[in-house]
């Protein structure tokens, strides 16, 4: 297959100016071109259905509440009868077992929550706003109670026919509720994309032991793992391979045989010599790109054998960052998602987050706060691409353009995470 080099600059130049460099859009643009959602429905029960996407529209079948009923303890009148005021109270609805009289003028029921309203009443006096007279057999009512009053009437949610979710509905705990209230028990949901997560390298190590000199440990698989089971779709663990061609693109090629798509971390960086990219090039048609962005600015996406491989920089925060503008909004389009995006808003800083011109947008770890119906951030920590305890304390991303960066009290965009 052929490899497509979007640009071409000077290895280890992150932060050099150079203007050439992809807009994150041209980059995202051209990722977009080869995403496709799944076409995978799979039918499930109700109970599973906590996060998947709907993959048809649902009506529904019935009135909700299918009964006119009460939303108040109190007593069941008509309200035309409250000139008496004192009513007798001729028996009690209970939710579950309705109240089969008619109630005749000057009487009431007493009647519970969601209990079916009797024949002949129109509306419900709370039981704090009467009092009993005698033994109970009687009622004074305090206040004067139009039609209507706390009656939940049927169909007042939904009706038959009435349009409950459309297609592509990321299903909700709520969502769940209202689909049991139609008496829906299975649903048809896109399939959860597969998406696996490889590292290479000879001096990556997992577990706890000591590390000689030149070993570091795999952050960056479980950090992207994590990521993926975060946003709902499966996370499959590929491994570690060393460094070897052979391992290299066995571990690939069993990636996207049995993954919807593949991400690497490492090894895309322009003017690497690396083995991840000679496997890639070779068994992929894949774009080399460098993206106007600090961190992450090296990407790599391309398909091998139909399937979508990322591959993300190898320094831990770039890694994740990558993931959040590239990775993510592509596998919730696979996934069937609409809503592709993190939310973005408006926030005020507090405490400089300086920066140098470089010709990039930068991504600031920081902390976001809410105080006065207001947003503020805060810098997380380190903001070096290998400083990934900032990225884990961060819960935005602030976006501040090419210049100096900015100053306590400015304002700026700021990407939400988590």
């Amino acid at each position: 297959m052929n490899s497509q080099t979007e640009v071409i600059v000077q290895p280890n130049c992150e932060d050099e100016y150079d203007p050439g460099l992809l807009p994150v859009s041209v980059a995202l643009t051209r990722i977009a071109e080869s995403i496709t959602p799944l076409s995978d429905v799979e039918q499930l029960p109700v109970r599973e259905a906590l996060g998947r996407i709907l993959a048809e529209a649902l009506h529904s079948p019935v009135d909700v509440p299918n009964h006119t009923n009460s939303a108040m303890d109190g007593y069941a009148l008509a309200a035309s009868d409250l000139d008496l005021k004192e009513l007798t109270v001729i028996g009690t609805a209970w939710a579950g077992r309705a109240f089969t009289a008619a109630i005749s003028a000057g009487q009431c029921v007493r009647i519970m929550t969601g209990a079916p309203l009797p024949v002949g009443a129109d509306a419900v006096v709370m039981v704090e706003r009467t009092q009993s007279v005698g033994h109970g057999d009687a009622v004074l009512v305090e206040v004067d109670v139009p039609a209507g009053n706390h009656i939940r009437a049927a169909g007042e949610d939904l009706q038959p026919g009435d349009s409950v979710f459309s297609a592509g509905t990321v299903l909700g705990p709520g969502h769940l509720g209202v689909l049991a209230s139609i008496g829906v028990d299975r649903v048809a949901a896109w399939r959860r994309p597969r998406v696996g997560v490889l590292s290479t390298g000879d001096e990556l190590v997992d577990g706890v032991g000591p590390l000689e000199i030149g070993q570091i440990r795999d952050a960056n698989r479980p950090s992207l793992l994590g990521l993926l089971d975060e946003m709902g779709v499966t996370g499959v663990d590929l491994g570690r391979v060393a460094d070897d061609e052979e391992a290299i693109e066995a571990a690939l090629r069993g990636g996207v045989s049995t993954c919807d798509a593949v991400l690497t971390s490492g090894g895309v960086s322009m003017g690497d010599f690396d083995y991840v990219k000679v496997v890639l090039d070779r068994i992929g048609d894949m774009r080399w790109m460098q993206v106007a962005i600090k961190p992450a600015k090296p990407l790599a996406f391309g398909l091998v054998d139909g399937v979508p491989v990322f591959g993300l920089p190898g320094n831990p925060v770039s890694s994740m960052v990558s993931f959040e503008l590239f990775a993510r909004p592509a596998l919730r389009a696979m996934a069937g998602r609409r809503d592709l995006d993190r939310p973005r808003v408006r926030a005020v800083v507090e405490g400089d987050l300086r920066r140098r011109p470089d010709g990039k947008v930068h991504f600031a770890r920081v902390v976001v706060s809410t105080r006065d119906d207001m947003t503020y951030i805060s810098s997380a920590g380190g903001q070096g691409s290998h400083q990934l305890t900032a990225m884990a304390a961060a819960t935005g991303l602030a976006v501040l353009p090419d210049g100096d960066g900015v100053t306590d009290g400015d304002e700026v965009e700021v990407l939400l995470l988590g």
